[in-house]
C-alpha cells in the first residue's frame, strides 16, 4: 500500500542504454531504447517521439465553447476538435503557441488566457504532452489580417455550442478527439468551480518535450 498523500505523477527516468532511431519523420519520430528497470531487467521499448502541443478551449461571453470540425485521415474521420497546434517552433512559449493557432484556425484574438489542463496523449507509446487553453475574452481577427488555410484546415467548420451540450457529446460518445474530451470535461469542471483551478500561462509544465525532466529527457547511455 501507498502512503495516501497529495496524488501526483512522479517525474522517474529510468536510465536509456542504447537509443536508435527508427523513423525520421515531417512532424514526429519513431525511436527505439533499450531500458534499465533495475529488477525488472533491461526492456526494448518503441515509441513516437513527438514535439508536443497545445489545444485551446475558446469561451464567449455566452458560455458557448468553440470547436472546429476537421478531417484527420489515420480514422477517416472529420472530428469536432479544439482550435490546436504543434509545439514546432523552437523556444516558442507555449501560450504565444496556441494564441498563433487560434487566430489562424478561428480568426480569434483572446484578452484572457490561463492554464485549463494538461496530458499526454498515449504515454504507453509516445511522449506527446498536450498543454490546454482557456481563453476568454475574445474578438475576430481583422480580415485583411487572417490566416489563409490549406490541406485539411480549408474546410474546417467551426461550431460554438453550450458547455452542457458539449460535455453531452462526450459522454454520449459523439465526439472522440482527446483534445476536445479532455478540455470539454475539464471546463465542465473548472466552471462548476468558479474558474478557481486555472493556472497562470507560465505554470510549470516539465512534461514538455525538452523542458528537462519530461519525457525528453533520457537517462545515461551506458
Amino acid at each position: 500500500m501507498t502512503d495516501a498523500g497529495e496524488l501526483r505523477d512522479v517525474v522517474a527516468p529510468r536510465p536509456a542504454r542504447e537509443h536508435e532511431l527508427l523513423h525520421d519523420g515531417m512532424i514526429w519520430d519513431v525511436v527505439a531504447e533499450r531500458v534499465d528497470l533495475g529488477d525488472g531487467g533491461i526492456v526494448r521499448r518503441e515509441f513516437i517521439d513527438h514535439p508536443g502541443a497545445v489545444a485551446v478551449v475558446a469561451i464567449d461571453e455566452d458560455d458557448r465553447l468553440l470547436l472546429l470540425r476537421q478531417y484527420r485521415h489515420p480514422v477517416r474521420r472529420e472530428l469536432w476538435e479544439p482550435p490546436a497546434g504543434l509545439l514546432d517552433v523552437d523556444h516558442e512559449p507555449a501560450q504565444a503557441a496556441a494564441a498563433r493557432e487560434l487566430a489562424e484556425e478561428a480568426d480569434l484574438v483572446a484578452g484572457r488566457w490561463d492554464v485549463l489542463v494538461d496530458y499526454f496523449t498515449s504515454p504507453g507509446g509516445s511522449n506527446e504532452a498536450i498543454r490546454i487553453f482557456l481563453a476568454r475574452d475574445l474578438r475576430d481577427v481583422p480580415v485583411a489580417e487572417r490566416f489563409a488555410r490549406e490541406a485539411e484546415e480549408l474546410e474546417m467548420e467551426p461550431r460554438w455550442v453550450s458547455i452542457d451540450d458539449a460535455v453531452s457529446a462526450v459522454l454520449t460518445g459523439r465526439v472522440h478527439n482527446p483534445s476536445a474530451v479532455v478540455g470539454i470535461l475539464a471546463a465542465r469542471a473548472a466552471q462548476a468551480a468558479g474558474w478557481s483551478t486555472l493556472r497562470p500561462v507560465d505554470a510549470p509544465w516539465p512534461e514538455r518535450h525538452g523542458a528537462g525532466d519530461g519525457p525528453s529527457s533520457r537517462g545515461p547511455l551506458a
